[in-house]
């Protein structure tokens, strides 16, 4: 793996860090191919049952690398879209498709690209000094990598439309309050909660949280019938797990379930 991203693996859960903190860690070729090549690893290693994406220095992410994008030494204008499908939508759709929890912590500048990658992720905390900038009509863009999503869906669409089309950042605190994210913790205590966090689910049913994870992700877009059929199926498979022997066994012995036993 190349050095634009840290890839540290820790008891039961690894953390991601973008490692280009000079530039606020930008997207660009490399570290689209070193987070693939992470979360390849991630995905076949049954030993990781949680992940960290977070950003080294003093930004999570600035988005997109303008610097791929000199249009003085291009002979064309580029193909964003092939850009889209060949780099952000995968990695959005591999991270919402993990059977793991994914636990983003933003310990800076999130913007464009970045703050949308951050969104993708299934637990969001933020440093208080954080901020989500939908920076991409600055350029005469929209906001991508599944942003003009996470922001509807959320927010609603007088939000959305607000924060895509001024382009103002929305603080952590705010993004917290308006349900954006999951909260906004004090600088110095980030990375210690996101440890928290992915520590409880290192050591946590690992199957139960696969498949919480695939029946809230379907809900936006199912009928409630759909979702209680879906809720069903789901169900069934978790009575069918260990895991769930294991915690009812725990509740009558009146101890803590042990969901990692071999």
């Amino acid at each position: 793996m190349n050095d634009t991203v840290i890839h540290e693996r820790r008891d039961g859960y690894d953390i991601l860090t973008l490692n280009q903190p000079e530039r606020l860690n930008p997207f660009n070729e490399k570290q689209h191919e070193a987070l693939a090549a992470a979360f390849e690893e991630i995905e076949n290693n049954p030993e990781c049952r949680a992940v960290i994406l977070t950003g080294a220095g003093r930004g999570f992410c600035a988005g997109q690398d303008l610097g791929e994008r000199d249009f003085a030494n291009m002979k064309d204008a580029p193909d964003l879209g092939a850009g889209l499908e060949k780099n952000y939508n995968p990695l959005v759709r591999r991270m919402r498709g993990l059977d793991k929890p994914v636990v983003c912590a933003v310990n800076g500048v999130a913007a464009g690209a970045g703050a949308n990658i951050a969104l993708a992720c299934d637990i969001v905390i933020a440093a208080r000094s954080a901020s989500f900038i939908q920076v991409f009509a600055r350029i005469g863009l929209i906001p991508d990598a599944g942003g003009t999503w996470w922001l509807t869906q959320r927010l609603g669409e007088a939000r959305a439309k607000a924060l895509a089309f001024t382009t103002e950042p929305l603080t952590a605190e705010k993004a917290a309050e308006w349900g954006l994210i999951w909260k906004a913790v004090d600088d110095e205590s980030l990375m210690d909660e996101a440890i928290a966090l992915a520590t409880t689910f290192a050591n946590g049913p690992a199957n139960a949280y696969a498949l919480a994870k695939k029946a809230i992700q379907a809900a936006s877009s199912n009928s409630l019938d759909a979702q209680l059929d879906l809720e069903r199926t789901l169900q069934r498979e978790a009575g069918l797990a260990d895991e769930y022997r294991e915690g009812v066994t725990a509740f009558h012995e009146k101890r803590k379930p042990n969901f990692r036993k071999r």
